[in-house]
């Protein structure tokens, strides 16, 4: 009796602290950015059944130059982002790191990249981060958003 009463807080704890698509909610609706020449933009279901769907595109001079369809999703006690670019093979990506603005996914085995990093920023914005080796060397990219009205 006296050790189920000092493990039930440590059981509590865990389960209190168990990975769950659910806290990831803060990446679900509709994202924008923009530079010179391109436009970029993403779109997120918010979590239901341990699984959230997204697509992106990137539009340049008017033409789709390129589209993804997404997925972060519950595998176990795993969450993982999935992604299908044009043109390439399905990967997927094992969360790493996770607080209430920062989501890091790492796939050490993939050619480019090996992490994406989403990051809520103070402003509402956020920054979705490409980064890992490229012939040799490190590169990142950051491709920083505004939430805007899903259609």
């Amino acid at each position: 009796m006296i050790t189920q009463l000092l493990l039930l807080p440590l059981v509590t704890a865990w389960f209190q602290t168990a990975l769950s698509v659910d806290q990831l909610a803060w990446i679900s609706g509709c994202w924008e950015g923009r530079d010179t020449n391109r436009l970029y933009d993403e779109q997120w279901m918010k979590p239901e059944g341990s699984l959230m769907l997204g697509m992106s595109r990137t539009v340049v001079g008017g033409k789709a130059s390129e589209f993804e369809f997404l997925q972060i999703r519950q595998q176990g006690a795993d969450i993982f982002y999935v992604a299908k670019p044009s043109g390439q093979a399905e990967a997927s990506f094992k969360l790493i790191h996770h607080s209430k603005q920062e989501a890091v996914f790492e796939n050490p085995a993939h050619d480019f990249p090996q992490r994406i990093i989403y990051r809520l920023q103070p402003d509402g914005s956020m920054t979705a981060r490409i980064e890992g080796k490229m012939n040799g060397s490190e590169r990142g990219i950051d491709f920083p958003m505004k939430r805007v009205s899903c259609p």
